[in-house]
């Protein structure tokens, strides 16, 4: 099965170095991306290994992860925008 990998340098390139300040100086985001790291790599697995799960599972997975990359893109614009 073909995956798409959503590892956020690739998502947001544009904020490589407002993620590394965020992640030292925010322990909200630091939390936030280690639980996204954490969803896309088990995502990932399940479609990568064929895993047997049940789409409900795997979409509700999926939803969770934009909603904290959502939560991220904004803290992400906010940080770049107030320097």
């Amino acid at each position: 099965m073909q995956v798409e990998h959503h590892e956020l340098h690739r998502e947001f390139p544009e904020f490589l170095d407002v993620m590394q300040v965020l992640r030292t100086s925010d322990s909200f985001f630091c939390q936030m991306f280690n639980e996204y790291h954490n969803l896309t790599s088990e995502v990932e697995h399940l479609e990568e290994e064929d895993v047997p799960v049940d789409d409900f599972t795997i979409e509700e997975m999926k939803k969770k992860r934009a909603r904290l990359k959502d939560k991220m893109y904004k803290m992400l614009v906010a940080h770049k925008d107030s320097n």
